[in-house]
């Protein structure tokens, strides 16, 4: 049995025990048991956190980056060496399969050794100007960052932020999720033990709505970065605007995955199925809509179920787990009401649709066909292992239904042909498309949303568009 670790902020380079302070409890998913406690920040540590994180950044910035590069791949080297630790505690808390979880942490190391890197590129210019006169441009770190960031990747997630700003030269206080705290924690240790400076770096947890409040409004924060819902991002954007505070938001969707006539329906449902219930659809790119032509529909949907029906759900923590718990009792209620509704409305359950007869927040992998389009599913993201399969003849009528939701973060193409490819990547409105494949984000490459899935970009050079601000300085001389 694995130990789960005592859980504490890290605010101005100090660990802050629970103490007096109010304390939420943690709980495993697979057995619904509470493991621990999340203290709560009050509001004089966030207060702490806003002021440590103000100083940090003088430090920080003033830093030479070839001491902040060093002191970062020391960072990477911790996460790489600790990832089996820091996976467990991962799976404890999240559910999440050990594999899965100890191969977030690797990647979320390679993220930020890319950073890093790139972040040595963030050139600045000299134009040419007037007699007398040096016209540059420069690029310098915004400041310090407000990060907000979900339960669902409780490393990968808050590092893609942390990696961009260090790297950059922000500091930044994190509100990490109250349902996966102890992962958060180990990943700031991680930088914390790789000798950060103190500031650069504050870890905190709380109410939500109130922590938001607080670190927006502050005038020390010049940048909300946030990774969670629509109708959250939009409340913290509209927060970050009363204060005119740039705002990188990463919202949800609904990807909608659309296998043309051309496709091979048997690889195409393999591909997709693997997407689909890793981390049991709890991804903001999970393929979530799947629009097949009417040709290759039974074809698809047989080697669909037959994949999902391959799926071995159970602890994380066991070796022969292939999908583990939904991460908590919202989930797990959602997907019973989305798959009630469905079948309400027609929909056959080809497979799953029910919770197993055991404790924890387990749905079994479900397939549903007939599925019509007024089905609740086919227009709320459903953030579980749900897979509602609907046939089209014409591919402009699948387009039309691609694109009707008002989200595009993610969106998925099967097809043999040149033409249709570039048809899918011209017509499809979403941020990120995945054409013969569903692949997930990588670190070279941008990912974001259009529409209400938000705006700004994490990875790629683009990654650190947000961190900094664009400076014009002309210089007359005498």
């Amino acid at each position: 049995m694995y130990s789960y670790p005592t859980v504490r902020l890290h605010i101005g380079g100090e660990w802050r025990e629970a103490a007096d302070r109010a304390t939420a409890p943690v709980l495993n998913p697979a057995t619904e048991e509470a493991i621990g406690t999340v203290p709560l920040a009050t509001a004089a540590d966030l207060d702490d956190a806003l002021e440590a994180a103000r100083r940090g950044f003088g430090t920080w910035r003033a830093t030479p980056v070839a001491t902040r590069t060093e002191i970062l791949h020391r960072a990477a080297d911790l996460i790489t060496e600790r990832a089996p630790e820091i996976g467990r505690v991962m799976t404890l808390e999240g559910g999440k399969p050990l594999k899965e979880a100890i191969g977030e942490a690797r990647r979320t190391a390679d993220t930020l050794r890319w950073h890093i890197e790139d972040a040595r590129r963030a050139y600045g210019r000299t134009i040419p100007s007037a007699p007398g006169t040096i016209l540059s441009v420069r690029r310098e770190p915004i400041g310090p960052v407000a990060a907000f960031v979900p339960w669902n990747f409780p490393v990968g997630g808050p590092n893609r932020k942390i990696s961009s700003a260090l790297s950059a030269g922000c500091s930044m206080v994190l509100k990490a999720s109250e349902e996966t705290p102890a992962t958060a924690a180990a990943l700031v240790a991680c930088y914390a033990d790789a000798g950060l400076p103190a500031g650069v770096l504050n870890l905190v947890f709380g109410d939500p709505a109130a922590v938001s409040a607080r670190l927006i409004a502050s005038p020390v924060t010049r940048l909300v970065a946030f990774t969670g819902s629509v109708p959250v991002g939009k409340l913290l954007a509209a927060t970050a605007g009363q204060v005119m505070k740039p705002a990188l938001m990463e919202l949800g969707g609904h990807a909608p995955v659309i296998v043309c006539a051309d496709a091979d329906p048997v690889q195409a449902a393999q591909r997709a199925a693997r997407a689909k219930f890793f981390n049991a659809g709890q991804v903001c790119t999970s393929p979530s809509r799947f629009l097949v032509h009417s040709s290759l529909h039974d074809d698809f949907a047989a080697a669909f179920v037959k994949a999902t029906e391959e799926i071995v759900v159970g602890d994380g923590l066991d070796p022969a787990t292939t999908m583990g718990p939904l991460a908590n009792e919202r989930r797990l209620a959602a997907a019973e009401r989305l798959t009630a509704d469905a079948v309400r409305r027609g929909a056959t359950v080809r497979t799953g649709g029910l919770r197993p007869d055991r404790a924890g927040y387990f749905f079994a992998p479900t397939v549903l066909t007939d599925v019509p389009q007024d089905a609740q599913i086919m227009s709320e993201e459903p953030f579980a292992p749900l897979a509602p399969i609907v046939p089209f003849d014409d591919l402009d009528d699948a387009l039309a239904v691609a694109n009707s939701l008002p989200f595009g973060l993610a969106a998925y193409g099967f097809t043999e042909s040149a033409a249709t490819a570039e048809k899918l990547s011209a017509e499809l409105e979403a941020g990120i498309l995945s054409i013969n494949h569903c692949g997930g984000s990588v670190h070279e490459a941008p990912s974001g949303g259009v529409k209400e899935s938000g705006y700004g970009r994490e990875g790629g050079p683009e990654a650190l568009d947000s961190y900094l601000v664009t400076k014009r300085v002309a210089h007359q001389l005498s």
